[in-house]
């Protein structure tokens, strides 16, 4: 059944709440990764572990769906893998501090995503790729990346990991991934997998304009935990903490949090997803 299509931003959440509703026990979502992200959360606020998201590519990033094994920009195989029906329990993350999207900027609320939240360049490339004209997928994220490289001036962060070390500084980017790639194909997890149990954080410290391409290069490959430039932690939860509450992308959605310190964490396992191969779950 075709349930419906989204008359604006956000739009697929009341869609996804009306499929619960009356009983559905999978939610296919067309898109990308700020759609699968909207209907995931419904899924796995409403408690409702029976329900199954199903995913088409057809989103400008799709690295959900890359790290699930779908090439995005086949759409018979995807079909195919939903007729097939095997089902995955992946990992969900969650940012336990309100925030709010762009487009209701005055509903501020706790928020789940199945692929990366991600803090300073990360936004600035959001930013310049909306100005960006005839570009679309991997090709719009590297050229308005390489662009930001020369203009973004950094931003102030710091991580607590939970074990009793904080990490602090001037930073190029932070990102706290569920899965390996963002950004339209950047392995910037290189040994995440969507259900290890942990999120992944890397953080990159900032840097002279031909030293963050010399980084942009090294992550465009996942060669980028070799510089001493980069950390990464691997835990179930963090806290960031920023001089004013920031904004940040999560799934491909540009958000503004409420406060100036965020908690970010795991829930295993929380989501059933069609996904090729395997055995169902």
């Amino acid at each position: 059944m075709n349930f419906g299509t989204t008359e604006g931003p956000g739009h697929e959440q009341v869609l996804a709440d009306r499929a619960l509703d009356e009983g559905y026990d999978v939610i296919v979502a067309v898109g990308g990764d700020g759609t699968w992200s909207n209907v995931a959360d419904r899924i796995v606020a409403s408690g409702r572990e029976d329900v199954a998201l199903g995913i088409l590519p057809s989103g400008t990033g799709n690295d959900f769906g890359r790290n699930l094994g779908f090439h995005p920009a086949d759409a018979a195989e995807a079909v195919r893998i939903l007729a097939e029906g095997h089902l995955r329990a992946v990992d969900v993350g969650r940012v336990e501090t309100p925030s709010a999207s762009e487009h209701e900027p005055e509903r501020f609320e706790t928020r789940h995503f199945v692929n990366l939240v991600g803090f300073g360049f990360d936004i600035a490339v959001i930013d310049a790729a909306r100005r960006a004209r005839f570009l679309t997928g991997e090709l719009l994220y590297k050229l308005t990346a390489l662009q930001q490289l020369f203009r973004f001036p950094g931003i102030d962060l710091g991580v607590d990991d939970g074990t009793g070390s904080v990490r602090d500084g001037r930073h190029l980017m932070l990102t706290v991934s569920n899965g390996q790639y963002f950004g339209g194909g950047f392995p910037i997890a290189p040994d995440a997998t969507l259900d290890d149990g942990k999120l992944h954080a890397c953080m990159i410290a900032d840097a002279a304009p031909l030293t963050r391409l010399r980084l942009f290069n090294l992550a465009e490959k996942g060669r980028h935990p070799a510089s001493d430039r980069v950390t990464l932690l691997h835990e179930p939860r963090f806290r960031l903490t920023f001089d004013a509450p920031p904004r940040f992308e999560m799934d491909g959605d540009v958000r503004r949090a409420a406060e100036d310190a965020l908690d970010v964490r795991l829930l295993p396992r929380a989501l059933r997803v069609v996904a090729p191969g395997g055995p169902s779950a």
